[in-house]
């Protein structure tokens, strides 16, 4: 029973966030330059629009001192100054209003100044547009310095993918390892772009704020400032538990992918054997594993924005009523306090901003943390330096007391030693599981040995590297691979510079040409993926004029001719008779009438060899191979049982 059939995966542990971060940030490195133009603008565009307040509320001061100047010009007869009239409201008895006049510049009987108000609101509005084109600019820039940055960790992976060991996409699902490669640079690349200017932004929004806050009045300020441990208190405490399951939200979606791909790829299978209902049953469950997770890190991560607007609403009226009790005292001007209310929602608004980033982040970095996981994977051991060159191939191969284990428990290969002249056609049979096709797999290097050696020509292939070694092998496997494009492209495929004329002859010689033609655009007829639209013959038969193309040094056929029928098979074999002439070839095959006329035979069981010779002299030894090939072409010993 599957890990998501058990109630879900467990949490993935993550990684440790702040290294985690300080490595996202090293991504953008390479673009200091823009990102140190970035930090000016975003200062620039910070500093305008934290200025803009303190002036408007200049421009409000105005506004409000021309108004009780008018209301003072019916109580003091005109030419009185603000000191006189404070005076003589005390003397009235009228202290209250004595202190607010002392704290304002009105003047009895001075109206409101319209060219001086004109010229702050002008002032206002220009420190908006520059800070605005300050804000766009930063804007452009940082959306090239993310996509750049994405476009080299995804070359990076491109990279890691073709240094990772077979053994890597055995052990790991290939639709978590696609989804990594999607999904999460997706969300990372989206977290980057929303979070790198905006946490900038917000962290300078909040220092200038809180300076004019201080310049403006010392005691608000420190009132404000009691919310940022309360603030930072409770992001902790939510981010600390929704970041674990925003891990669990990208995990799961890696398996619900994993099943996905797998049940598609595989449908017709499903759907012959019936099992519809249990694939339904199994993304049910990991489709309600991945709607659990991404609730659960969705809605604790959603509490932070209002516990923020709770806490900042509460600041917002402390500061409204200290404040008015400061202008009524004649402590600070009403202009002023409408500077401050307005930077206390400046201030708290980047503290909200911050927390609801930091929700965002703990996606992002969670979806990070999964591609970094993948780009410091295990590689596959570099290349010898200085490699070893090998002129022309000659197509002599020998393997030197060759041992290799999948698992160190289990040995597989164990002292194999075996010579392949140029120009012979060696087939491997045996059971299912004797090593046949990790034998070629060896010899392809997609394994590394544990001890012996393998050379080519006399050059121990180890000592290649994997791109020269492979470029002199052609390989046609059981199971047909084609990719999304023309016929002529799939092909051509192992020999991109190959001429029309040698595509056609390829085509001709192994029997591709006829139903090539029979397509209504011919070679240029586009192949869906894995060549969707052809019979499995007709893909294997494909297979095979890509390798006729290739011309390669060394021929690798692994049950070549499985899914052709019998006819077929007879002129494929007669292709490949041309095909493998002055080539040295090694043949994997079932079924025996195909490696007659082999060169050599070698008998596989358990790793080990244990017989080899020509098809005449085996069967003359009357040993394993008798055996096999003999039950081929006898009547099946195990007879049904009868009833009574």
């Amino acid at each position: 029973m599957s890990m998501m059939m058990r109630g879900g995966p467990p949490v993935q542990k993550a990684m440790a966030f702040g290294p985690s971060v300080k490595r996202i940030l090293g991504l953008v490195k390479p673009d200091k330059v823009r990102v140190a133009w970035v930090v000016v603008m975003a200062a620039v565009s910070v500093g305008l629009s934290v200025v803009a307040p303190k002036v408007l509320g200049h421009a409000t001061d105005l506004i409000f001192n021309g108004v009780v100047g008018k209301m003072l010009a019916t109580q003091f007869p005109p030419g009185t100054t603000k000191e006189s009239a404070v005076a003589a409201l005390r003397a009235a008895g009228q202290g209250q209003l004595a202190d607010m006049l002392s704290g304002m510049n009105a003047v009895p009987g001075q109206r409101l100044d319209l060219s001086a108000l004109a010229g702050t609101l002008l002032i206002v509005l220009g420190l908006y547009v520059v800070a605005f084109f300050f804000n766009w600019s930063q804007g452009y820039v940082t959306t090239g310095i993310v996509q750049r940055a994405m476009y080299r960790l995804r070359q990076d992976i491109e990279a890691k993918l073709d240094k990772m060991p077979m053994s890597h996409f055995q052990e790991q699902s290939r639709g978590d390892v696609l989804s990594k490669v999607t999904n999460d640079i997706d969300n990372f690349s989206q977290t980057l772009q929303q979070t790198l200017t905006q946490l900038l932004i917000a962290i300078l929004t909040v220092v200038g704020v809180l300076a004019m806050m201080f310049s403006i009045s010392p005691l608000l300020a420190l009132i404000s400032l009691v919310t940022v441990p309360v603030i930072a208190a409770v992001t902790v405490v939510i981010a600390k538990r929704s970041r674990v399951e925003f891990m669990a939200q990208w995990k799961t979606t890696g398996e619900l992918n994993g099943h996905v791909e797998e049940m598609f790829t595989g449908h017709e299978i499903v759907k012959s054997f019936g099992r519809q209902q249990q694939a339904i049953d199994k993304f049910a469950t990991s489709n309600e594993a991945l709607y659990a997770s991404s609730a659960k890190a969705q809605f604790i991560s959603g509490i932070i924005m209002p516990s923020m607007n709770f806490v900042s609403n509460l600041n917002y009226v402390v500061v409204a009523v200290i404040g008015g009790v400061q202008v009524a005292s004649g402590i600070i001007t009403i202009g002023s306090v409408q500077a401050f209310i307005q930077y206390s929602r400046q201030f708290s608004q980047p503290m909200a901003q911050i927390g609801s980033m930091i929700n965002l982040l703990q996606s992002g970095v969670a979806s990070a943390e999964r591609v970094f996981e993948l780009i410091d994977a295990e590689e596959q051991e570099p290349d010898h330096q200085p490699p070893a060159v090998l002129e022309g191939t000659r197509g002599r191969v020998v393997f030197e007391h060759v041992n290799f284990s999948y698992n160190p428990d289990e040995p597989l290969i164990q002292d194999l030693s075996l010579v392949a002249e140029p120009g012979q056609t060696v087939a491997i049979v045996g059971p299912t599981g004797a090593g046949k096709t990790t034998l070629v797999n060896l010899l392809m290097r997609f394994y590394e040995i544990d001890s012996g050696r393998i050379t080519i020509d006399g050059v121990d292939t180890a000592h290649l590297t994997r791109d020269d070694l492979r470029r002199r092998f052609g390989m046609v496997l059981q199971d047909a691979w084609l990719f999304g494009g023309t016929i002529r492209a799939n092909l051509a495929y192992g020999k991109l510079d190959a001429t029309e004329a040698q595509i056609v002859a390829a085509a001709e010689a192994t029997h591709v040409d006829h139903f090539v033609r029979a397509l209504p655009d011919g070679y240029d007829t586009v192949l869906a993926d894995d060549g969707a639209g052809l019979s499995q013959g007709q893909r294997q038969l494909m297979t095979i004029a890509r390798a006729w193309v290739a011309e390669p040094g060394i021929l690798i056929l692994d049950e070549a001719t499985s899914s052709v029928d019998t006819r077929t098979e007879v002129l494929i074999r007669q292709a490949m008779n041309r095909l493998r002439r002055d080539r040295t070839s090694f043949v994997i095959a079932h079924r025996l009438s195909t490696i007659r006329d082999a060169d050599l035979i070698l008998v596989m069981d358990h790793g080990r060899i244990i017989e080899q010779g020509t098809h005449e002299d085996l069967l003359a030894a009357g040993g394993f191979y008798h055996d096999l090939y003999m039950s081929q072409f006898s009547d099946p010993l195990i007879e049904e049982p009868t009833t009574a």
